[in-house]
């Protein structure tokens, strides 16, 4: 069962992303650590992303006029490719309704298979850089 509550600990948060993203930051030469990404999420909407009560994922939300901006969605390696990336991404938008916003958008790496789970969920990519696509969602 995959439920959310909000991130008590930012440390063991923190290093779910470090290890989802340090094989991005070596591959891009982006010299980033664990206490890095612990200060740069302390101002975001954090939750925790359980399965069965195991905390084994990160969702980070930011918002501004424009909307929601899922500034992080983190699932542990040990548990991608069983569906609770795309169920995140439902919460997100949950989220972001209540919220008031009308628009979901992120910031994925090129070399991501997240891209295509993006993909599969209606994101269009607006814009690209040379490690970026920049994709939005329209939502109710």
């Amino acid at each position: 069962m995959i439920s959310y509550q909000p991130t008590a600990d930012l440390s063991k948060s923190a290093e779910i992303t470090y290890k989802n993203m340090r094989s991005y930051y070596e591959h891009y030469s982006v010299d980033w650590n664990q206490s890095t990404v612990e200060e740069l999420i302390a101002s975001l909407k954090n939750w925790d992303i359980l399965f069965n009560g195991t905390i084994v994922g990160a969702i980070r939300l930011a918002f501004d006029n424009s909307g929601c901006y899922v500034r992080d969605l983190q699932v542990s390696e040990s548990y991608q490719n069983k569906g609770i990336g795309a169920a995140a991404l439902k919460e997100c938008e949950r989220i972001a309704i209540h919220e008031g916003a009308s628009q979901l958008r992120l910031r994925v790496f090129k070399i991501s298979p997240a891209y295509r789970l993006y993909e599969r969920n209606g994101f269009v990519v607006d814009k690209e850089e040379e490690r970026f696509y920049y994709m939005s969602r329209q939502i109710l």
